[in-house]
């Protein structure tokens, strides 16, 4: 089949489309639906504003507000905590799809050195045990120490054995206070219709590919592998070849090159439907689904953007923790702000705008516009500048 060649402008409506950043983050609001057509949603500790699953989850749909991320998980089951590239939540009707995931995980992370400090086999059971008996515990339950010297990462055995079980699918994750996990053991959390269900493997992996590919909208084998990073580039592979209604396309990228993927076999059917995407001004997290691949990014947009909150501050370029601002298909500019709900402010702390990117008083008065949304969303009622 010839590759269908798809310009610059239409590759970024299509993703913006596939990642539900073309329309207006308005109307009602279907939490689980929103989780479900993204995939799932990575999970982040560090709240500068707002943590990164719920400042993602807001811009798909400003009627999201923070406590409704752990009803769905702790009361309502509709979805589960686990392992994608970092800790994330996918739906739970995706369960029987995610086995070989466990598996995985449970495989790799038994051979490492990492772990090599964890409760044995009794030890583990014990936990267990104990979970049974007295419901849901996080690791604070429980005082192991870390022996020998403390580096950075060291981790007591018992909080290794957790995250060990929790990995392999004993345990899962009953509801978070805060941001701390609480476990509980998996049975008692997956529903027996979809923990039991038994899927081959190669059809899990068909599931995961086509699953990326749909949310991707178009992408490399390394883009596909990468999504869920469920399943390695060998297999991605396979899945390609015995995949005959895969449509090969070749995207254009911002800088006029153009660069060879797949696309569904719906691929100009969706390309008809596209329609211009909202030209509404957004604040991005660092960690949305559209710019965390950095190299799909910078190829599409061509924005070059770094998380540096692990960097040292004398070498960073921009700061701690700035948020991409997107208007229409493009990124317009950079902004770091900080909330302090105490003190009842979001302060501006810098703006940079992109190079070759006017900024007119209407496309500032833009930006005030999401502030205040922004500080609507996390509680506070005063901008500082």
């Amino acid at each position: 089949m010839r590759p269908l060649k798809i310009n610059n402008r239409t590759a970024r409506h299509l993703w913006l489309a596939s990642q539900g950043l073309a329309t207006a983050p308005t109307g009602p609001l279907n939490l689980l639906s929103i989780i479900r057509n993204l995939g799932f949603v990575q999970l982040d500790s560090i709240q500068v504003v707002s943590r990164a699953h719920h400042h993602i989850l807001w811009n798909r749909n400003q009627n999201y507000r923070e406590p409704m991320l752990d009803r769905l998980m702790a009361h309502d089951r509709g979805i589960f905590e686990h392992f994608t590239h970092d800790a994330s939540v996918l739906p739970m009707e995706f369960l029987p799809m995610w086995q070989r995931q466990f598996r995985r995980k449970r495989d790799r992370i038994g051979k490492t050195g990492w772990f090599s400090t964890m409760l044995d086999a009794k030890g583990r059971e014990a936990i267990k045990a104990r979970i049974r008996a007295e419901g849901p515990l996080s690791t604070h339950a429980f005082d192991t120490r870390v022996e020998g010297p403390k580096e950075m990462w060291s981790r007591p055995p018992h909080k290794l054995a957790l995250d060990y079980m929790w990995y392999a699918g004993e345990l899962a994750t009953c509801h978070r206070a805060g941001f701390t996990k609480f476990y509980d053991l998996a049975e008692r959390i997956f529903p027996a219709h979809l923990r039991e269900v038994q899927i081959p493997d190669c059809d899990q992996i068909d599931w995961l590919c086509q699953a990326a590919l749909d949310r991707l909208g178009f992408g490399s084998p390394g883009e596909i592998q990468k999504f869920w990073d469920a399943m390695d580039r060998r297999e991605v592979s396979d899945w390609i070849a015995r995949t005959p209604d895969l449509h090969p396309v070749e995207i254009e990228t911002a800088a006029g090159e153009w660069f060879p993927s797949f696309a569904p076999a719906t691929i100009e059917t969706r390309i008809a439907a596209l329609r211009p995407p909202t030209s509404r001004l957004r604040i991005l997290n660092p960690f949305d689904p559209v710019t965390r691949d950095r190299a799909r990014l910078a190829r599409l947009f061509g924005f070059d953007y770094r998380i540096e909150m692990f960097v040292p501050a004398a070498k960073r370029i921009w700061g701690y923790y700035v948020f991409p601002i997107l208007e229409g298909d493009r990124f317009v500019g950079r902004i770091e702000v900080k909330a302090d709900r105490k003190a009842d402010t979001l302060t501006v702390l810098n703006f940079w705008s992109e190079p070759g990117i006017a900024w007119p008083d209407s496309r500032h008065a833009k930006l005030n516009a999401e502030l205040a949304r922004l500080m609507r969303f996390v509680g506070v009622s005063r901008l500082v500048r």
